[in-house]
């Protein structure tokens, strides 16, 4: 995973990421906003708007149009909306953006909708050619999806997988075994030829998906048994933040109010017996 400073860009024949202006210690360069096209077609996809920001918003706009070719008032430019998961950094500017560009958003959640049509499992949205194939991934939150564009190998991972670090089991509406067998399914997509590139809701792109997705198994496993030794040195009846201030001591103090969610999440994955 780099380290190089992240701003979006192109990828591939049909994927650019538009960088959101809402930087922090949680979204690291911001919120990665991608727009999918498929070459040639007169519409796009856009996936996360991100937060309420006219210049944002704009910024998504005009790159559709750049690749449709056409102006950015053109009716039926923007497909559809989609969203990973309902965390406002990703979906807060959704409705307002769908509604200016005659579109519904799809969401697993109903309340994140706008429009009749939901997301879910198994779906395949297509918008000009386009294919993208809904993969249920819960575990960062409850309704979290990934998106599998086939043509480029590549998949949208939201915050199930970031472009650098790693992500937050957000408890109690994530939970960590949920979100094990989510890094387990994106695994087997990868072994099986499927998926070569992560496509990341925060962070640079991922050209070793792979690769990524042994190091996310592998910190969780060494996480989850630090636990268990704090558990052991601290007492079962160890609060949260006491876990966190003997584990996590590897990591920035400004993180641990995120870390807290996801020892919250592995204790109760341990006491519910795995």
């Amino acid at each position: 995973m780099s380290d190089q400073p992240w701003a979006g860009g192109s990828f591939g024949d049909r994927g650019v990421c538009v960088l959101a202006p809402n930087a922090n210690y949680m979204t690291l360069d911001g919120t990665n906003t991608w727009v999918l096209h498929e070459p040639g077609a007169d519409s796009c996809l856009v996936i996360d708007p991100g937060p309420s920001d006219p210049g944002h918003l704009e910024a998504i706009t005009a790159t559709a149009a750049r690749l449709v070719g056409t102006d950015p008032d053109a009716p039926g430019l923007i497909a559809s909306v989609l969203l990973t998961h309902h965390h406002a950094d990703h979906s807060e500017a959704a409705g307002e953006f769908a509604a200016a560009a005659g579109c519904g958003v799809r969401a697993l959640d109903p309340a994140y909708r706008l429009g009749s049509e939901g997301l879910g499992e198994g779906d395949v949205v297509t918008a000009g050619g386009l294919e993208v194939h809904v993969v249920a991934t819960p575990g960062h939150t409850a309704d979290s999806l990934s998106f599998l564009v086939p043509a480029e190998r590549a998949v949208l991972t939201g915050d199930t997988v970031l472009g650098r670090g790693t992500t937050v089991v957000a408890h109690p509406d994530g939970e960590l075994g949920a979100y094990l067998a989510s890094l387990d399914r994106l695994h087997a997509l990868c072994e099986a030829g499927e998926v070569t590139w992560v496509w990341p809701g925060h962070g640079p792109v991922i050209p070793d998906a792979l690769a990524a997705l042994d190091y996310y198994r592998q910190h969780r496993a060494e996480r989850l048994a630090q636990v268990e030794e704090a558990l052991l040195v601290l007492g079962l009846d160890a609060s949260p933040r006491q876990v966190v201030e003997h584990v996590y001591v590897d990591v920035d103090p400004v993180l641990w109010g995120a870390a807290e969610l996801s020892v919250r999440a592995q204790l109760a994955y341990l006491r519910a017996g795995r």
